[in-house]
């Protein structure tokens, strides 16, 4: 049985990843000086996302098994490990995973490959008996404290974390650059310190971060034009440089317009950071004939279709 109320409960599981991408070997990428916080902060934010906190989960150590990246993960306690379980089993630890590693080594997707075991069970075979693999989970104790590596990791993260909480002029150009640990908007009401606001017309507007809602605004009724915008973005933003606007188009042809424009400035707002700014998606959207969708951003009317 599990420990009861007066044991800390403790458990241990490995996460084994493979990129099925032939150009994306991920302990090649994991054992590049350069590339390693790269690999290590994706794998931080994607836990950090299906737990629902930054220390639901600990990593332990990250092992180089070509072809196979392996995690081991440490869990302090049941709820944050029974909430794992369900990420995992819903696919939402690999798609938050795959986007995290496709945004900080700057590629167009890490297509992946996940498997969890505990000692000598294969998980995957019994994520729907969530008690049964929580109790495999408990049996296996972790063998070691954090890596030394881990813990090196660990301190940049939280370093870059602390600096640019305190410098909002920070630029997001190496990957390590983290604009949020487990969301892609900065807060609202943040603000470039050389531009606190800007002129629309006649009118000065304070020049605040690109909320969600402007987000799903701008997805919902820029249509084809989407790409046209994201050109205008590219010039100040590397993220959006060809041929990453040309390889949304395709990834997500299938899923239509909406998603290839909300992916588009999904990229241009967690590779900017607090420099996705309004005033610079609405220079964009003026640069391209869209004036109607610029005045609904801003609040100048009501919500009506941009052509």
């Amino acid at each position: 049985k599990m420990a009861g109320s007066s044991a800390p409960w403790i458990g241990s599981a490995y996460l084994f990843l493979q990129s099925t991408c032939k150009t994306i070997t991920l302990p090649a990428l994991y054992e590049s000086s350069q590339k390693k916080p790269c690999v290590f902060k994706a794998l931080k934010l994607a836990l950090a996302d299906c737990t629902g906190s930054v220390n639901g989960v600990d990593m332990l150590k990250v092992h180089c098994s070509h072809p196979h990246l392996i995690v081991q993960l440490k869990f302090c306690k049941r709820e944050n490990c029974r909430q794992f379980l369900r990420s995992y089993r819903e696919g939402a630890l690999q798609k938050s995973l795959q986007s995290h590693l496709q945004l900080s080594l700057a590629t167009t997707t890490v297509p992946l490959e996940v498997e969890l075991k505990a000692g000598s069970e294969h998980l995957d075979k019994m994520l729907k008996d969530e008690d049964h693999c929580l109790e495999c989970i408990y049996r296996e104790k972790p063998d070691r404290l954090p890596d030394e590596e881990i813990t090196e990791l660990e301190k940049g993260l939280k370093s870059l974390m602390l600096h640019q909480s305190t410098n909002n002029n920070v630029a997001g150009k190496d990957c390590l650059s983290m604009n949020s640990l487990s969301r892609p908007y900065p807060p609202q009401g943040s603000s470039l310190p050389t531009q606190l606001t800007f002129i629309f017309q006649g009118q000065q507007f304070d020049n605040r971060t690109i909320t969600p809602d402007d987000h799903q605004k701008f997805a919902k009724s820029v249509s084809k034009k989407w790409k046209q915008v994201g050109r205008s973005l590219q010039r100040s933003c590397r993220a959006l440089r060809d041929p990453a606007i040309d390889n949304l188009a395709l990834e997500y042809d299938r899923e239509g317009l909406y998603e290839q424009a909300y992916q588009m400035l999904l990229r241009f707002i967690q590779c900017e950071g607090k420099k996705a700014t309004i005033a610079r998606l609405i220079a964009a959207l003026e640069e391209n004939g869209l004036v109607s969708l610029a005045e609904e951003l801003l609040g100048l009317h009501s919500s009506e279709d941009c052509s």
